[in-house]
């Protein structure tokens, strides 16, 4: 006990170490964790299913306050985020670990590991203003791994990036509480890409035994609260790549999206523990005319060799709105206040258009 006491103190005094913004006491020294829909119940000395939180002495702390582990200018396509400030950058940065365990992971190397408190560094939201200032990106951006995680540094960043003129955003999996949600959403968080794995069995057998009911939940209430949403479903070989799964993405997405709300499929190549050969192309281009007839006005088909399928078309007169290259824009054919130049049809894109 002695010396579980004495990890406790050292891990207290080191600054990515906060008590965390969202939980409550339970009895018996436990705390349930209210920041993803895990709601993990935790003991005294121990930490939830992501590793992140830890519970000490009955009270739940975050290890990864401002404990980073990545930082880096990219564009908004790459999240992708394209109906939000297109052609710009976004300062982007993660945390460790993951609150899924999903066997394809394209980051595992950041996504499995488990933070150190003890041996982690700091960094503060101010540093990452002044770094995103300095390096004249638009925004910023949680990302690489599941943000979700990094919430309660995230609250304070995106407070501060708001004061000064920049818009924040996550790059999501989804799985987090609406309690969460509407903390970041109230700090200035504009936008957040969803990431939508498949049906409830992908969920249960890849995931973690999570659910996908939260997950498009969240979908329907980020987007009737006023934050641009956006979808990605990753085409996974033998896991939901076939057409059932597929048109289970789309009907979930116009009944709880609707049909403005920008829908990617993405391809999947083999990573961490899953090897199976990336997602076939016919399968993704069956992806993209099941959407486009089902009524989603605005579909994309990410990672593969035909970068026509990464334009904006008008709904309306099929115009090219938006041409777009794997890093970003080529050309635009669009007004200021994002109507189509040919017919006149509003265009929902959050943000100025950037060259």
């Amino acid at each position: 006990m002695m010396n579980n006491n004495k990890i406790a103190n050292r891990i207290l005094k080191r600054q990515v170490v906060r008590e965390a913004v969202l939980y409550e006491t339970i009895g018996d020294s436990k705390v349930r964790c209210k920041l993803c829909e895990r709601r993990c119940v935790i003991a005294s000395g121990t930490r939830g299913f992501c590793k992140t939180r830890m519970n000490i002495g009955g009270r739940l702390f975050t290890l990864v306050y401002g404990n980073l582990s990545a930082i880096e200018s990219r564009p908004i396509e790459i999240k992708p985020f394209y109906h939000y400030w297109p052609g710009s950058t976004a300062l982007t940065f993660s945390t460790w670990s993951c609150n899924f365990t999903c066997p394809w992971c394209q980051n595992y190397h950041l996504s499995r590991r488990v933070p150190e408190p003890e041996i982690d560094s700091f960094t503060s939201p101010s540093h990452i203003i002044d770094l995103a200032t300095l390096r004249g990106d638009d925004g910023v951006c949680a990302s690489f791994q599941e943000p979700t995680l990094l919430t309660d540094w995230a609250i304070d960043t995106f407070s501060m990036a708001r004061a000064h003129g920049l818009y924040s955003c996550y790059v999501s999996n989804g799985y987090i509480t609406l309690e969460a949600l509407e903390l970041l959403r109230n700090a200035g968080m504009s936008a957040i890409k969803i990431d939508v794995k498949g049906d409830m069995e992908v969920y249960d057998k890849y995931c973690g035994c999570a659910s996908d009911k939260f997950v498009w939940r969240n979908i329907s209430h980020a987007t009737n609260s006023g934050l641009h949403v956006e979808v990605v479903n990753l085409l996974v070989t033998g896991v939901n790549d076939d057409e059932c799964s597929i048109r289970n993405v789309v009907d979930n997405h116009l009944k709880y999206a609707g049909t403005t709300i920008p829908l990617h499929f993405n391809r999947y190549f083999p990573a961490y523990k899953y090897d199976k050969p990336p997602t076939d192309l016919g399968v993704m281009k069956i992806a993209y005319q099941l959407a486009k007839s089902a009524g989603v006005e605005y579909v994309y088909l990410g990672n593969i060799p035909d970068a026509n399928y990464q334009n904006t078309y008008c709904p309306n007169c099929n115009s090219v709105l938006i041409k777009r290259s794997s890093l970003g824009i080529i050309r635009k054919n669009i007004a200021r206040d994002h109507h189509c130049l040919n017919c006149g049809k509003k265009i929902p894109i959050v943000g100025r258009i950037i060259d």
